[in-house]
């Protein structure tokens, strides 16, 4: 039985940077991190146990002043770095730079375009509502930006009106262009004259990685791909390498390898050469992978 850990799973640039930002910051003395650092839940103890508190809005806006806060990769909108401001609180941007160039370009965008009176402008982006990210994005534009994640969920677009379309930096390419060929459909059917741009902000060290892991996936013959459950990312990506390999299984932490034992065992007994390949999402620690490597050689 051999066991391979992916090698293009594991955090990302922009998450690495904010760990790397949070473990620097935390030997300076108290650090609390608005939202979750990671969508992990095991990273985020382990962060939790060297001294880094997790915080929300509600204690954001009660925190004393000094008080030092990171802001993860995900970004945020104006509105925190207002209330930071007005409490006296230090700011740790831990903002992924690609993030930060979406948020720039789409502010631009609102602010070029938002006092256009004949033809007031819809900026579009094609993300996951509530998602971190997406919240930032929206804030660029004073909230006035449509999130659509469906095609479905046109019917909200004015089709008399400009669409500026953005993306969410961590949704798919397929799912984008899907996107795009569908509002261009509905303008055709409205015969409209209206303007579309189309930008695509995907970030391709994420998009590249679907790939990479169904190929992964498919050179083994069990797959224990681990990610967080909060994580929207891991779930698209688990999705995928259960395509590419029906005999792929979700796990948070190693403790569910032992409810998986018999997985294992079953296929052992009918392939001595067993390859079981272990892959994770963007927000997946390898410390992580690793336990469960450690798991599954002790099952």
């Amino acid at each position: 039985m051999s066991i391979t850990i992916d090698e293009h799973s594991g955090f990302c640039f922009g998450v690495t940077r904010a760990i790397t930002a949070a473990e620097s910051e935390l030997q300076n003395g108290t650090l609390y991190c608005l939202g979750d650092i990671v969508h992990n839940g095991q990273e985020v103890a382990r962060l939790e146990l060297k001294g880094l508190t997790t915080i929300d809005y509600d204690d954001l806006r009660t925190l004393p002043p000094h008080s030092r806060v990171l802001l993860r990769a995900h970004g945020e909108p104006p509105s925190t770095y207002w209330i930071a401001q007005q409490r006296g609180i230090e700011i740790i941007d831990a903002t992924c730079p690609v993030v930060k160039k979406l948020q720039d370009r789409i502010r631009n965008c609102y602010e070029q375009h938002k006092n256009d009176e004949a033809f007031p402008p819809q900026i579009v982006i094609y993300g996951k509502p509530g998602h971190a990210e997406v919240i930032g994005l929206q804030g660029q534009t004073n909230n006035t930006a449509v999130v659509i994640e469906h095609p479905e969920q046109m019917d909200c677009l004015d089709f008399t009106r400009p669409i500026y379309l953005f993306s969410q930096t961590t949704k798919s390419v397929e799912g984008f262009n899907t996107l795009v060929e569908a509002i261009k459909s509905q303008i055709i059917n409205h015969k409209s004259q209206i303007a579309l741009e189309v930008h695509d902000t995907i970030c391709r060290n994420v998009s590249n990685r679907v790939a990479q892991l169904q190929e992964f996936a498919r050179a083994n013959d069990i797959v224990f791909f681990v990610g967080g459950i909060k994580s929207s990312n891991a779930r698209v990506l688990y999705n995928h390498c259960k395509v590419a390999n029906g005999n792929t299984f979700f796990v948070s932490n190693a403790d569910n390898i032992e409810d998986l034992k018999f997985e294992i065992i079953n296929h052992k007994s009918t392939n001595p050469d067993l390859k079981i390949g272990i892959c994770g999402a963007t927000s997946t620690p390898l410390w992580l992978m690793e336990k469960c490597k450690e798991r599954i050689e002790h099952e």
